[in-house]
């Protein structure tokens, strides 16, 4: 066999050092910090999503804390969570984007969790599932039951068929039920109509792991209105024996979300986290 010249040499060692480099993971984003509603917030990346975590100035024993799990930003002061954060929780969110809590977010929230647990944050949370948040809150605890503390719904969506779906009262969104449908994996839509692993089928678990639940509900909501949604939860948690408190607001629709003085929230989170 012919022996290799220095210059092949040279260009095999340039090339196996470029594989090699290729090859290599891809190191994370060095963590940033800003500030959220006047508190420190970490953003790093976890499972390939953006993800933050705000520090109470004064963390209570245990290092409680909150998720608010899709549209962290809308509303906030009338949704508890600078309230919590005053009172020593923590608070998270991690970016999934519009995927209605489907398995490939699921996913993304159980390596959040870990993550966080890594971070020495109490073992169950307290997740904040507004408008279609609902879904994605719901669907998670419905898996890991015993890590979490307490849900509160807020315009939540408790059953897709209601919204997107749009199968009852509700207008529903044929856009939004379309991507759903991809989303899930659903082969139509008879198939995502016979699924039973919305919110209001999913109770059980959480009934036995005493998961507390809290809704505020617009009575005139016609988006996701609330005897599609919350109304059936309260019912059925109510059968399974499940602590559930809904505060409802007269003639109030979607919009806005929570409340003026969201201290019934907040007071019913910290009796219950």
């Amino acid at each position: 066999m012919k022996a290799l010249t220095f210059p092949a040499l040279h260009l095999l060692a340039a090339l196996s050092l470029l594989a090699a480099i290729n090859a290599a993971p891809a190191a994370e984003p060095a963590e940033k910090t800003d500030t959220w509603h006047g508190f420190v917030r970490h953003h790093f990346v976890v499972d390939g999503c953006q993800a933050w975590l705000v520090e109470p100035k004064t963390p209570l024993p245990g290092k409680p804390w909150s998720w608010c799990m899709e549209f962290p930003d809308a509303f906030t002061d009338r949704c508890a969570a600078p309230q919590l954060l005053e009172h020593g929780f923590h608070h998270v969110h991690i970016v999934v984007g519009n995927t209605f809590g489907c398995p490939a977010a699921v996913k993304h929230f159980n390596a959040f969790y870990d993550a966080l647990q890594a971070r020495g944050l109490g073992k169950k949370a307290v997740l904040i599932g507004i408008s279609r948040g609902g879904l994605y809150a719901y669907r998670w605890a419905a898996e890991n039951p015993d890590k979490v503390a307490v849900i509160y719904g807020d315009a939540a969506v408790c059953d897709f068929k209601s919204w997107p779906g749009g199968r009852g009262k509700g207008k529903g969104s044929r856009g939004d039920w379309q991507a759903l449908l991809h989303d899930y994996g659903f082969a139509n839509e008879a198939e995502a109509l016979a699924y039973r692993g919305n919110p209001i089928d999913t109770l059980a678990p959480l009934a036995k792991a005493k998961v507390a639940i809290i809704h505020v509900v617009g009575d005139a909501d016609d988006v996701v209105p609330p005897a599609e949604n919350a109304a059936i939860v309260e019912q059925r948690y109510k059968a399974l024996g499940g602590t559930i408190q809904v505060i409802h607001k007269p003639g109030v629709g979607h919009h806005p979300h929570g409340l003026d003085d969201p201290a019934p929230v907040v007071k019913f989170i910290l009796e219950h986290r």
